[in-house]
C-alpha cells in the first residue's frame, strides 16, 4: 500500500481508537462534547473581531467550522478509512499531503479531547475549570503540533488558490469523488479553496491564528490558581491574562 494512505488510515483509526475509550468511561463521551462546545465558543471569542470583517470572516468561519467544531465525524471517518487508497490513487499528491496533516491534526486533537473531558472538573465549564483541565493534561508539544497543523493546512489551500491547474484539476474530481465516497472530502478542499481566494492572501490571517493560538497556550500553561481554591484568595483574579482570552462564563 502507498505509505501516504497508510499513514492516513494509522491515523483515522487512532481517532477511531479515541471514540471507544469515551464510549467505554461512564461520562466521558459527554464531557468530551462539553469541551468541544467550549472550544468553539473560545475561538468564537477570541476572533470575534475577524468573523465581523469583510476579508477574514469567511476564512475564520470556516476554521471554527471544519476545524473546532463539535461535529460529530465517526460516520464519514468510517467510510473514508475504506476509500483512502482510491483517494490516493485519484487525487494530485498536494491534496493527498493535505488530506495527511487533517488526519494528523484530527488524531492529536481527539486525543487532546478526550484527555480534556476526563479532567474538567465542572458543567458548564469555567475559564477556571478549563485552566486546570488544559495544565493537568499538559502535553505541551501536541498542543503546539495542533496549532501548528492548522496553520499549516491552511497555509496549504492559500497556496492552492494561486495553481490554477490544480484548482481545475479539483473541479474535474467532483464527480469521481463523489462516486468513490469523497464528497466530504471534496466539499471540504472546494470550500477551502473558495474562502482563502477570497482573501487575496492568507498570511496576515494565518499570523494572527498563530500568534493568538500560542499566546492563549502559554498564558493557560503559566496562570496559577484551581478552580477548587476560587474564594480562596488563590485563584486567579479577573484581571489574570487567560481570562481575557477565553470567552465569560456562562450564568
Amino acid at each position: 500500500m502507498n505509505p501516504k494512505a497508510e499513514s492516513i488510515i494509522s491515523l483515522l483509526n487512532q481517532v477511531t481508537l479515541e471514540r471507544r475509550r469515551r464510549e467505554v468511561v461512564p461520562g466521558l463521551h459527554a464531557a468530551v462534547l462539553t469541551v468541544k462546545r467550549y472550544q468553539q465558543r473560545r475561538f468564537m471569542h477570541t476572533y470575534a473581531d475577524l468573523l465581523t470583517t469583510k476579508r477574514f470572516g469567511a476564512a475564520t468561519r470556516f476554521f471554527l467550522d471544519e476545524l473546532y467544531g463539535p461535529r460529530d465525524f465517526s460516520q464519514r471517518d468510517a467510510q473514508f478509512v475504506r476509500v483512502v487508497p482510491t483517494l490516493v490513487r485519484l487525487f494530485p499528491s498536494e491534496i493527498v499531503h493535505t488530506v495527511d496533516m487533517l488526519a494528523r491534526l484530527h488524531a492529536v486533537s481527539e486525543s487532546l479531547d478526550t484527555e480534556m473531558g476526563s479532567r474538567v472538573q465542572t458543567d458548564p465549564i469555567t475559564r477556571l475549570s478549563y485552566k486546570d483541565a488544559w495544565q493537568s493534561t499538559g502535553r505541551r508539544a501536541d498542543r503546539d503540533l495542533q496549532i501548528g497543523l492548522t496553520v499549516e493546512i491552511g497555509a496549504a489551500l492559500d497556496r492552492y488558490t494561486r495553481q490554477r491547474v490544480l484548482r481545475h484539476t479539483l473541479k474535474l474530481m467532483r464527480g469521481p469523488a463523489k462516486a468513490a465516497g469523497l464528497g466530504e472530502l471534496q466539499r471540504f478542499l472546494e470550500s477551502g479553496f473558495d474562502t482563502f481566494r477570497e482573501m487575496n492572501g492568507a498570511q496576515d490571517f494565518l499570523d494572527m491564528v498563530i500568534t493568538r493560538e500560542r499566546a492563549l497556550a502559554k498564558a493557560l500553561f503559566e496562570a496559577r490558581g484551581s478552580a477548587e481554591n476560587v474564594g480562596s484568595g488563590n485563584a486567579p483574579d479577573a484581571g489574570s491574562r487567560y481570562f481575557d482570552l477565553l470567552p465569560p462564563d456562562e450564568p
